[in-house]
């Protein structure tokens, strides 16, 4: 058995086909190049199981339409051999693709080490998260990857069709937008600096700029917390608007909402089935709707509810969160389940927002703030609001949360040169991709996840 791979230069002069591009290629002769999946044999046949990143394909080969060492070879590959097959595709109803490939010739590239670590059986997750680089071949994880691939699409798609700019902002930063506890610390060259946990700052001085704007990459957050919606770097787009308001951001929000479903749906109809059809005794237990059906309930508009009135119902349904108090996980999942579409919470009292939140005119107390909570317990998916825009409204504010001023200097020339109203938010993408697959965790929304325990692989 050779692990060294060899790309053979004598390959059959046929098209390469992508499995997931297949239905053209009906009837005709072809080669796939990828892994085995699986394999089982039946007298003189062996079905191989061929995935090339795209799908899998059960490759039928008969003994008598291949020699005999290529049929003897067949017989003996280990998962995860890497090879390339030739045949022909033809039809085939039974199968979850619709079609198969007739086997003809079939040339290993390197064979797999017999001790693949991920077997059938069930493992557990500290196992598969250790083995994350291998996980990633899986069915279930491709469908969520290629969900999640889906969703970033879109989010572009929708913020360039609407005439925003993408622009991108510093991953390292003098200063932070909501103080420094939540922040990573490092030397950057003698001076004191910060891994971004949001390019919203930099996003309102592109704004004043260009009009309207998005910001698309990863933020870091140092949270110590290990509950299922938190990462420690994750990926987040951040919207900002000049001459928008509170409104204006929750009608954005809720049509980028409302557009990730659609095309989540029209998409990845398949993908949204399989994750639901490989589901673990724990998940099904949360007795979640198929997702086709929990993306085609969410229309607009969105229910919204104040702040107050947020509170009056948690009360009534149980909760003990005092007034004036921000809303935690369990707040959140409590109001995400009354409703089949995601809820938005505004108006948060100023005491729990950052500095440069808006105050609301009629209550100086609270701001124009906003939280999107998806449905079905998966809690707050966008966070934003309305800029502070006065000069010297943002001076008390930063004075008050004990801010260094000359890090914010730049920062207050905006309001010192043309300031406008101007509001945005950021959409936390995994926790996105959590709600639309359904998963449990954010740990299976993005290939590598970084938690306050894992760094690795």
């Amino acid at each position: 058995m050779s692990l060294s791979p060899t790309l053979p230069m004598a390959l059959p002069d046929l098209p390469v086909a992508r499995v997931a591009e297949i239905a053209p290629f009906d009837g005709q002769r072809v080669q796939i190049r990828g892994w085995l999946y699986g394999r089982r044999s039946k007298g003189k046949l062996h079905f191989l199981q061929v995935r090339d990143g795209s799908g899998i394909i059960q490759a039928v080969m008969f003994k008598g339409d291949v020699d005999e060492a290529t049929f003897q070879r067949a017989d003996h590959l280990t998962q995860e051999t890497s090879l390339i097959v030739s045949g022909t595709v033809r039809r085939d109803e039974r199968s979850p693709l619709g079609f198969e490939l007739a086997c003809d010739g079939m040339v290993v590239v390197a064979d797999a080490a017999p001790d693949y670590p991920i077997s059938p059986k069930e493992h557990g997750v500290a196992f598969l998260m250790d083995h994350r680089h291998l996980w990633l071949r899986s069915r279930r994880q491709g469908a969520i990857l290629k969900v999640r691939a889906r969703i970033i699409k879109t989010i572009r798609d929708f913020f360039d069709g609407r005439g925003f700019l993408l622009v991108d902002t510093p991953i390292f930063t003098p200063a932070a937008c909501e103080g420094t506890s939540t922040l990573f610390e490092t030397d950057y060259h003698g001076t004191k600096a910060y891994l971004s946990q949001s390019g919203q700052l930099y996003n309102e001085a592109d704004a004043m700029a260009f009009g309207k704007v998005y910001t698309f990459g990863p933020t870091f957050r140092a949270e110590k917390s290990k509950t299922r919606r938190h990462l420690t770097e994750f990926w987040m787009v951040e919207p900002e608007a000049a001459f928008m308001d509170l409104d204006g951001t929750m009608e954005l929000a809720e049509d980028l909402i409302c557009t990730i479903c659609r095309d989540v749906l029209a998409d990845c109809g398949s993908e949204l089935d399989l994750i639901d059809s490989i589901r673990s005794e724990a998940e099904q237990d949360r007795q979640l709707k198929p997702r086709r059906e929990a993306l085609a309930a969410v229309h607009k508009p969105f229910p919204r509810l104040d702040y107050k009135d947020a509170i009056r119902r948690l009360h009534e349904l149980g909760s003990d969160i005092p007034d004036g108090d921000d809303l935690g996980g369990d707040d959140e999942t409590i109001l995400s389940r009354e409703n089949d579409s995601p809820t938005l919470v505004y108006g948060y009292p100023a005491e729990v927002k950052a500095f440069y939140m808006k105050r609301r005119p009629d209550d100086p107390d609270r701001t124009l703030s906003v939280d999107m909570l998806a449905p079905e317990g998966y809690g707050e998916i966008i966070g934003g609001g309305q800029r502070e825009d006065d000069y010297d409204t943002l001076v008390a504010a930063i004075h008050k949360h004990g801010l260094p001023m000359e890090a914010f200097d730049w920062y207050l020339d905006l309001r010192k040169y043309g300031s406008v109203p101007h509001a945005g938010f950021g959409l936390g993408v995994e926790r996105t991709v959590a709600w639309v697959c359904g998963l449990p965790h954010v740990r299976e929304t993005i290939p590598f996840a970084r938690l306050m325990d894992r760094i690795h692989p």
